[in-house]
């Protein structure tokens, strides 16, 4: 295949002046210049770059930004600079950082029955917001489904995220890792957490897939990685990212154990012990006993009705029927009491922390 090579071009006035700029200051290298006895073109590489000097170019001379490790050892730690040309430079981090917004409260209720149209997104796969307000832009609770099964036209990428969940609600779909090994089918009611920054890619659904994707915090950098190909090897499933390790819970495997609310049992996915506390995630169902009225501490506090229904009672408040597809958020404080259970009833919570405390209350509701 011939070479094909792609260059930004730029005007100027005065070449003479741009390129001890575009040399010395932004340390990239002069590839061409002509014509000899005056030059009006000059042509220069570097970070990744390819810029045309051009003094008969007609365009506005742009913004060049330029990704730094370091950005503080970069053009002796300058932000932004301009050329001589007029080209604004910005400097920036190489790195988007990632930043945890302070979680802004409130008391959320989010009804299938209610909601809009699924909204288009990644990867041909349809979006619908659980959180509309995104508590602040602290989390961001999406119920995706693929239609159509099948190959999914997705690529290797990775999130720069604090905490992220995808929890198989119906059907199937199949995935890779890195140094996770082969292959493998996550299946309706397991899930997986993506630990900060590990490679992967969606291979495979069934028709009429549905999963459950929470990602810390709502606005987040996701980047293809060109490089890498999956499966990668030889697996290292112990391999920490930024202190969290990949978790594959399956039900079949799950111990069920009272849960936090008593009258309820739960099957702890193992995501808090794996995170450092970062977050947890329980499946719920109705136990024995009497569900009390109760406050807790945790900063976020999500819950998906997968199946079944009940009757949120949240004090202050008017109360809401809820049935499969449903979601709610509490905020730490309030008092809430889950009434009218139907024996099918299962729930899906996350929280962040992963252990908090949970107190009976005696009030009326």
């Amino acid at each position: 295949m011939a070479e094909i090579r792609a260059e930004v071009l730029l005007p100027t006035g005065d070449l003479r002046k741009d390129i001890p700029f575009f040399t010395k200051v932004l340390g990239m290298r002069m590839d061409m210049i002509y014509p000899a006895d005056d030059p009006s073109v000059a042509v220069f590489s570097g970070h990744g770059l390819r810029v045309r000097i051009d003094r008969d170019a007609q365009n506005p001379p742009g913004v060049l930004r330029i990704l730094t490790e370091d950005p503080d050892r970069f053009a002796e730690g300058a932000r932004g600079l301009t050329a001589p040309n007029g080209t604004r430079v910005e400097i920036a981090p190489l790195h988007e950082p990632l930043v945890m917004p302070e979680t802004v409260h409130s008391f959320v209720v989010r009804r299938l029955a209610d909601q809009a149209p699924w909204i288009i997104g990644r990867a041909g796969m349809h979006y619908r917001d659980l959180i509309p307000d995104r508590l602040g832009g602290s989390i961001i609770a999406s119920h995706i489904r693929i239609p159509d099964g099948g190959p999914v036209s997705d690529m290797v990428h990775y999130h720069t995220v604090g905490f992220q969940l995808i929890f198989c609600y119906r059907g199937w779909v199949d995935l890779v890792y890195e140094d996770q090994g082969e292959p493998f089918r996550l299946q309706a009611g397991n899930c997986v957490i993506q630990p900060p920054e590990i490679r992967h890619r969606v291979l495979f659904a069934s028709d009429n897939i549905e999963v459950i994707e929470i990602g810390v915090p709502a606005e987040h950098v996701t980047t293809i990685d060109h490089e890498m190909e999956l499966p990668n090897g030889p697996p290292d499933p112990a391999r920490l990212f930024q202190g969290q390790r990949f978790v594959h819970h399956r039900a079949e495997e799950a111990v069920w154990a009272p849960f936090r609310i008593p009258g309820f049992l739960s099957r702890d996915t193992t995501i808090a012990a794996h995170t450092g506390n970062v977050a947890g995630v329980h499946v719920v169902r109705p136990g024995e006993g009497e569900v009390p009225a109760s406050v807790h501490d945790s900063d976020i506090l999500f819950t998906f009705v997968m199946e079944g229904r009940m009757t949120l009672n949240a004090d202050g408040r008017a109360p809401h029927s809820l049935e499969a597809g449903d979601a709610f958020v509490i905020p730490p404080g309030m008092a809430v009491r889950y009434d009218d259970l139907s024996p099918d009833l299962e729930l899906l919570e996350v929280s962040l922390p992963g252990v908090f405390e949970t107190t009976p209350v005696q009030t009326v509701i």
